[in-house]
């Protein structure tokens, strides 16, 4: 059996991803808040770490929570 995910962001085109894109960052996040893996999300080495840093950008500015209860 082969795990065949795909990057949301190469098929997408997405290079830069904003922290302001509150959308897209959510569909990584879990029901209380915390990042998906990337072997659950099947992001890639790369944009995982953008992505984190977008993350931790928005939870900054207060567009995402840091827990959800």
């Amino acid at each position: 059996m082969q795990n065949t995910k795909q990057c949301f962001f190469s098929q997408n085109n997405i290079e830069h991803i904003d922290y302001k894109d509150v959308d897209i960052l959510k569909k990584f996040l879990n029901p209380h808040a915390r990042m998906l893996s990337r072997k659950r999300s099947g992001v890639t080495a790369k944009n995982q770490r953008k992505l984190a840093t977008a993350v931790k950008r928005a939870r900054f500015m207060a567009l995402l929570p840091f827990v959800a209860r």
